[in-house]
């Protein structure tokens, strides 16, 4: 049987004749797998030199920013009252808007960078509301509370300042507030209140709770049949021992851990993380109210970008293999319509 191959034309030195030289088509296969190759290396190469380049660029522009900001806190002990008002809200202003920088950029920074620029954020915004504390009058809030039982129940206690260490993966700040030891009652806090500020819910039981606002971090610690709603949170959520409870809220991170028969209805820019998890159901953030499209600006979050239904379990290694620890909630069961709870 004949080889098959392409009659390839050659010219000799002087150019005045040709010959025909066949070619095996594996020879030109192999050639063209080999240009394949190469031209997929090269696009490798360009894609890592790519994001190398948006990394560099990132942590120089959010070093430079970050600076900035430390230099502007530095000098607001300087200014009067009004000016101080002013500086921190400028101050305000770009945090918030480094706190977007980053989450845009996520995509092509490594886990270690992303953990880095938070915790930067974290530090930024607990030195503004110091500031804001050292140079700015004190507000008096009125907090209510209101029973759904017949009998009444002790008030909660108000989380106003207090520094300790979250057992969820979380630093509380003192710059924390929020709401704790409370049964079968209705809760809330405006967004003057929690306004990029640690909020701690912890040891409540059959609760309704509302925080209308954009807080900058969310703890949920030892809760028991509780409806937990929140505005966007700009950085972390942390939840720990939670049960049969309803969770509802927009953020940059959910950590999960001891928790089980929970519904989360979520809006995530990253991924969502479980641990030591059991019936834990997902499903998209359907809570809304007056201002939350301004509170989703001031959190720094994408309301086209929401990642739900992607979420890791820790304790589920299989590869190719869905963890039974969590399931998304079918859509005949969601909640779109909730309850209107301690809103002016």
């Amino acid at each position: 049987m004949a080889a098959l191959g392409v009659d390839v034309n050659v010219g000799n030195d002087d150019g005045e004749s040709n010959t025909a030289i066949k070619v095996p088509e594996r020879v030109l296969r192999r050639d063209q797998a080999r240009l394949e190759e190469a031209e997929r290396r090269r696009n490798v190469k360009e894609s890592q030199t790519v994001t190398e380049e948006k990394s560099d660029f990132f942590k120089s522009t959010f070093n430079d920013e970050k600076t900035a900001v430390e230099e502007m806190l530095s000098i607001c002990n300087h200014n009067g009252c009004d000016k101080s008002a002013n500086s921190l809200e400028e101050i305000t202003l770009k945090i918030q808007q480094l706190q977007k920088f980053l989450n845009d950029s996520m995509r092509f920074l490594t886990q270690y960078e992303i953990r880095q620029a938070q915790a930067s954020l974290q530090k930024l915004q607990s030195s503004l509301a110091e500031k804001r504390d050292e140079l700015l009058p004190k507000k008096k809030f009125a907090f209510r509370s209101r029973n759904t039982g017949a009998n009444k129940q002790p008030a909660p206690v108000q989380q106003t300042t207090d520094t300790s260490e979250s057992d969820v993966g979380g630093t509380v700040s003192v710059n924390q507030c929020g709401f704790s030891n409370a049964d079968s009652q209705v809760l809330s806090k405006q967004a003057e209140e929690i306004q990029q500020r640690d909020v701690l819910l912890s040891h409540l039981t059959n609760c309704k709770v509302r925080l209308y606002g954009c807080p900058s971090t969310v703890h949920i610690k030892n809760v028991r049949g509780c409806e937990i709603l929140c505005g966007p949170v700009s950085s972390s959520v942390f939840v720990d021992q939670c049960t049969d409870s309803t969770l509802v809220f927009p953020c940059q991170q959910l950590r999960t851990h001891n928790t089980t028969a929970t519904l989360i209805y979520i809006h995530v820019t990253s991924r969502a993380i479980i641990e030591d998890c059991h019936g834990v159901r997902f499903a998209p953030f359907t809570w809304t109210y007056p201002g939350i499209h301004d509170h989703f600006k001031v959190a720094g979050l994408d309301p086209n970008r929401n990642n739900w239904r992607e979420v890791d379990d820790f304790n589920w290694l299989a590869a190719g293999t869905p963890s039974p620890n969590w399931s998304v909630i079918p859509e005949t069961e969601r909640i779109c319509s909730w309850d209107v709870v301690g809103h002016p």
